[in-house]
C-alpha cells in the first residue's frame, strides 16, 4: 500500500534523514508513492519496507530504535519528536526511506491501521461499552441478544476476542489500534455484521480507538478507579478520558441514575439517550423482584418507556438490572423484538463474573472478579438483600500493589460477610503470608470471623466442605482469570477446575 493512501487523514509533513521538512512537491509526491508492505510498532518485528511507529511508552521510546529499524530494513518512520539520522544517508537498505512527522504517533497509528486494514469497522456497527463497573457483562449480554436475533456479532473485551468460532485471549481490555483493526478486518471478513466492545479509559486516552466512529457509545457508571502514577493521575483525568468516547459516536446511551452521568457528557457531539430506574430515563426498570431458587440467583423486572415488556436475567442485584437496561436500549437499536430480548437474558452466564457453579442444593457457590474494595463491597451488599443463612466471602489481594487495598478489602468482608477465608491471589514477587497479613488487619477492624488457608484450593475445599444449608459462598478476585502468578511466572489454576477436583475426590472417598 502507498504511504498516500495511509495519511489521507492527517496531518503531517515529510522530514529528511536529518530532520529537515521537505518542502519541495516532486520529491514530496515521490515520497508518498513509497510502497509499505506492513505497520509495526514493534521493533524486534521489523520487516523489510515496513512503516514502524516511533511510540512513546512508559518505559521505553520507540524513537531510541528509529536508527536501528531503518537498518533492518523499515521503508518509512512515523515520529513526533525532531530526529537527526544524517549518518545513514545512503547506507539504509531501503534508499530513501520515508520520515512522516505528525504531532502526536499513537494517534497517527489508530488512523494509519484503519487504512491499511481498508477502514474494517465501515462494514460493521460498532457498540462500544465504557464505565468502571458492568462493561464485561454488559457486552455478553448484547452478544447473546443479538446473536439470538439472527444477527452476527463479534466480541472484544477484558476476557477474550471472539466471532464466528474464534476465540482469543485477552492481553488488554481494548487492544492496541494497530491490533484492534486487524482484529476488526478479520472479523469483517468472517461475515460478522456488529461488534460490542469494552472501551477502557486507557484506550481512550492512548488513542486506540481513533479512526473511526462507533455506532453506539454507552455509559454505565463512574467510580475511582485506576489513579495511579502508570494509569491516570486524578479522577477529573479518568472522567475526562472516559467522556472522550461520546465525542466519537453517533448516539451516546448514559445510565442517568449515576451521579456523574451528566458530566461524562460534557463536550459530547452525539445524539442522546438514557436508561436508569426511574421514569425521567428513556428506558426504564421498575416493579423489581429477587429470584432465589437451589444453585441459582436472579431478579426480574418490568421495562417501560421506549419499550415494554417482562424480563429477568439469572445474576443478582439491582447491578444486574442496570448491566440488562443498557443491553436492551443498544438492542433496541437493531430492532430486535422483547421476546427475543426476554429469552436471551435468561441464558446470558459470563466467564468469572457472578458465575454460579452448581456443588450442592443446600447452598450456593459463585464465582467473581471483584478484587477491590468498592466492587467487593457492591457484590457483597447485594448478595445479603437474598438473606443468606450465611454469607461467605473467599478471597485473597495481588501481590506488588497497594497495601491499603489489602486493608479496604478486610474490612469490607469483615464487615459484610459471616466469614470470611483468607487467601492467596496473585502474590506475584511478595510473600503470600505478608498478604495476608495486611488483609487480615483490615478484618481486625470488624468484628468478621476469618481463617487463614494460603493454598487456594485447599481454602476452596474447605468452603465447599463447610458450607451450610443457604450460604451464598462467593470465591471473589480470580473471576475468568485461569492462572496464579508468582515470581514473575504465571502457573495455571482454574478456579472451575480446582471445584471440579475436588468434587471429584470427595467423591471417590464415598
Amino acid at each position: 500500500m502507498k504511504i498516500a493512501q495511509l495519511v489521507s487523514k492527517l496531518d503531517y509533513h515529510f522530514n529528511t534523514l536529518s530532520g529537515e521538512v521537505i518542502t519541495d512537491a516532486d520529491r514530496a509526491r515521490a515520497l508518498r508513492a513509497t510502497q509499505i508492505s506492513s505497520i509495526i510498532n514493534d521493533s524486534r518485528l521489523i520487516e523489510k519496507d515496513c512503516l514502524f511507529f516511533c511510540i512513546v511508552g512508559a518505559v521505553r521510546d520507540g524513537h531510541d530504535f528509529a536508527r536501528q529499524v531503518l537498518m533492518d530494513g523499515a521503508a518509512a518512520l512515523v515520529v513526533e519528536k525532531d530526529l537527526d539520522l544524517s549518518d545513514l544517508e545512503g547506507k539504509t537498505p531501503v534508499k530513501d526511506p520515508v520520515i512522516i512527522r505528525v504531532q502526536d504517533t499513537r494517534y497517527a497509528m489508530a488512523y494509519i491501521a484503519a487504512a491499511y486494514y481498508g477502514n474494517p469497522a465501515s462494514e460493521m456497527k460498532i457498540i462500544g461499552v465504557t464505565g468502571t463497573k458492568g462493561k464485561t457483562t454488559t457486552t455478553y449480554m448484547v452478544k447473546s441478544i443479538l446473536e439470538a436475533s439472527g444477527i452476527r456479532t463479534g466480541l472484544i473485551g477484558t476476557i477474550e476476542t471472539l466471532y464466528a468460532d474464534v476465540r482469543i485471549p485477552a492481553k488488554n481490555t481494548t487492544p492496541e489500534s494497530t491490533v484492534l483493526q486487524k482484529t476488526f478486518r478479520d472479523m469483517a471478513d468472517a461475515g460478522i455484521e456488529a461488534v460490542v466492545m469494552e472501551v477502557s479509559s486507557q484506550a481512550l486516552m492512548l488513542h486506540r480507538t481513533q479512526g473511526f466512529l462507533f455506532d453506539l457509545g454507552i455509559f454505565t457508571n463512574l467510580s475511582p478507579d485506576h489513579i495511579g502514577p502508570n494509569e491516570h493521575k486524578d479522577f477529573d483525568d479518568y472522567l475526562s478520558c472516559k467522556s472522550l468516547l461520546f465525542r466519537q459516536c453517533r448516539t451516546g446511551i448514559f445510565n442517568a441514575d449515576d451521579p456523574y452521568y451528566k458530566k461524562v457528557m460534557d463536550g459530547h457531539t452525539c445524539t442522546v439517550e438514557t436508561y436508569g430506574m426511574t421514569p425521567e430515563a428513556d428506558l426504564y426498570a421498575q416493579n423489581l423482584e429477587l429470584i432465589k431458587e437451589p444453585g441459582e440467583l436472579g431478579v426480574s423486572f418490568d421495562v417501560k418507556g421506549l419499550l415494554d415488556f417482562h424480563a429477568e436475567v439469572p445474576a443478582p442485584g439491582r447491578f444486574s438490572v442496570y448491566n440488562a437496561l443498557c443491553a436492551i436500549a443498544v438492542c433496541r437499536h437493531f430492532g430486535v423484538k422483547p421476546d427475543q430480548i426476554r429469552e436471551a437474558l435468561r441464558g446470558v452466564h459470563v466467564r468469572g463474573r457472578i458465575e454460579m457453579v452448581k456443588v450442592s442444593d443446600d447452598f450456593t457457590l459463585m464465582i467473581d472478579y471483584a478484587h477491590n474494595a468498592m466492587a467487593l463491597e457492591s457484590l457483597l451488599s447485594t448478595l445479603r438483600e437474598y438473606e443468606p443463612h450465611r454469607l461467605v466471602c473467599l478471597f485473597g489481594c495481588g501481590g506488588n500493589r497497594s497495601k491499603i487495598r489489602r486493608f479496604e478489602m478486610g474490612e469490607v468482608s469483615g464487615r459484610l460477610a459471616e466469614l470470611s477465608i483468607i487467601t492467596s491471589d496473585n502474590p506475584r514477587d511478595e510473600d503470600p503470608m505478608d498478604i495476608i497479613r495486611d488483609i487480615v488487619t483490615g478484618i481486625s477492624r470488624t468484628d468478621g470471623r476469618h481463617v487463614e488457608i494460603p493454598d487456594r484450593k485447599d481454602a476452596i475445599r474447605y468452603a465447599i466442605r463447610n458450607g451450610e444449608k443457604g450460604d451464598i459462598v462467593v470465591l471473589a478476585g480470580k473471576g475468568h482469570e485461569d492462572y496464579q502468578e508468582i515470581k514473575g511466572r504465571k502457573y495455571p489454576m482454574d478456579e472451575r477446575v480446582l471445584i471440579r477436583e475436588i468434587l471429584e475426590e470427595d467423591n471417590g472417598k464415598r
